[in-house]
């Protein structure tokens, strides 16, 4: 079994979501021990995140299921049902098809880290529960929309659609 050795895999910053909605994440960062690993049936990826920043906006799966455990720092889990601090061995588990909205912030002033660990499946549909906006993601591409599908407003991403 080979060791990966975390110096030397790329730490990868930067946000997928439209205009405005990335603003959360900045101060996240990634590594994707997965891939550097060679594996293909589920994802791992080391998140860090600076004090301040969020995982994601809060979202759920409809087909892949999600792993979470926090192995420095403290992250408040934010769900559903409210706030949870989760300390280094704490974890967390999002079934696919369950619609409890989810992610992960450092409200810390030190920075955290956590592990997650998914499905991969060669299509998927996430939601997001604080804002009207969906991702359907087919062959690696992402296309962002309001949940009933039409197109994102500027207003809500703040830039020309």
């Amino acid at each position: 079994m080979p060791k990966l050795d975390l110096s030397k895999i790329d730490i990868r910053g930067g946000s997928g979501y439209p205009g405005k909605l990335s603003d959360p994440v900045k101060g996240r960062t990634s590594q994707r021990l997965g891939d550097a690993g060679g594996l293909t049936q589920f994802g791992a990826n080391l998140v860090h995140l600076d004090p301040g920043a969020a995982s994601s906006l809060r979202h759920y799966h409809m087909k892949q299921d999600e792993f979470v455990m926090v192995t420095s720092g403290v992250c408040t889990l934010v769900d559903d049902d409210g706030a949870h601090e989760m300390l280094p061995g704490d974890c967390a588990t999002f079934p696919a098809g369950d619609e409890n909205g989810h992610h992960l912030v450092n409200t810390s002033d030190a920075p955290a880290s956590f592990l997650v660990i998914g499905t991969r499946t060669e299509t998927e549909v996430a939601c997001y529960s604080d804002v009207d906006m969906m991702v359907t993601v087919e062959n690696d591409d992402y296309s962002f929309t309001r949940q009933d599908g039409s197109p994102l407003t500027k207003e809500q991403t703040g830039e020309d659609t």
